[in-house]
């Protein structure tokens, strides 16, 4: 099997949270290159040598590193579009500069390559009891009685092939009804929100904290025959940020969050504030070692599960 190697460039400071997010996209395994070590090893033990050679200190100085490696599969793209995803979440809320400049980088691999080679890992797939999902690239002859979603998710996350999105979707397939009121948290590609109003959702709103996502969304939307007088798609971070909360401000009856398990939590405390009487909350992105934290605190907000569902690694969580 080929992989990739995945850096983030960090600080000190930031291989902690860095790591956790990488944990909660369900890596176990990763490299920690810290600059400040190197340095105090470098001071606390200069009694043990009389020379140290001047490139070894170059190629040590510099910034702290952390990186993991994805199968290069369909499964690992998946799991680099999340990489990127919560990475790019992290810098939004690292206002200090505190975790470095938490850019990603990908070993061996141009950007441009990258983003057309996973095109090759994604094809037809069955989702549920309604839902077929289609890159918009490829055409599909055999007769269904499905509705067809096509996509074309661009470097962002979801394309269905992630067992958390399948999660969503076979829950939003239950709770659905027609003229249902939608919002989707970490929208990524529009998937779960596009998806809920082929369901016959009556109009639904999403918000992603990665700007490229709004544009996405809206192509796919549209791919789908899907109007924005019905969708509407913001950037920004609902935790943090006054204008998307004012935005997004009304009361849902189905709110989805497919994301990881800290961004849910942080969402606990105020994702009742968009719940209509009798509304439920899809949660997803949960690693099974962190559901019963999620569990945990959906509770201490006055959640009452009603559902779980896991497949592999990964946990679906549904509330009241």
């Amino acid at each position: 099997m080929d992989w990739i190697k995945v850096t983030i460039y960090t600080s000190s400071e930031g291989i902690e949270p860095v790591s956790g997010r990488l944990y909660d996209t369900g890596i176990t395994g990763i490299e920690i290159e810290d600059e400040q070590d190197f340095k105090d090893f470098l001071e606390n033990n200069h009694q043990y040598w009389d020379y140290v050679d001047e490139e070894l200190i170059r190629q040590k100085e510099g910034e702290t590193r952390v990186s993991a490696y994805v199968s290069d599969n369909a499964a690992g793209h998946e799991t680099l579009k999340e990489i990127r995803r919560t990475i790019a979440e992290l810098k939004s809320l690292d206002t200090d500069g505190a975790f470095g400049r938490l850019e990603v980088e990908l070993d061996n691999m141009h950007e441009d390559d990258w983003a057309n080679n996973w095109k090759k890992y994604f094809h037809p797939m069955e989702i549920g009891e309604k839902i077929l999902i289609k890159p918009e690239w490829e055409e599909y002859k055999e007769p269904t009685d499905r509705i067809i979603f096509n996509i074309n998710p661009g470097m962002t996350f979801g394309t269905g092939s992630h067992y958390t999105t399948q999660l969503c979707i076979e829950e939003l397939e239950k709770y659905i009804r027609p003229g249902s009121r939608m919002l989707d948290l970490g929208c990524g590609s529009g998937i779960l929100s596009i998806i809920s109003l082929m369901l016959g959702a009556g109009e639904a709103a999403a918000v992603d904290i990665d700007p490229n996502a709004v544009d996405i969304a809206y192509r796919n939307a549209e791919m789908n025959g899907v109007g924005r007088e019905h969708y509407k798609v913001y950037a920004g971070n609902i935790v943090t940020d006054k204008a998307v909360q004012k935005a997004l401000f009304g009361k849902y009856d189905v709110i989805c969050a497919n994301i990881v398990a800290d961004v849910i939590i942080a969402l606990a405390p105020i994702v009742r504030e968009y719940m209509a009487e009798d509304a439920v909350f899809i949660t997803s992105g949960i690693i099974e070692d962190r559901a019963d934290e999620v569990f945990r605190v959906l509770s201490q907000n006055g959640f009452e599960v009603i559902g779980k569902k896991q497949r592999k690694d990964w946990v679906a969580i549904v509330c009241r």
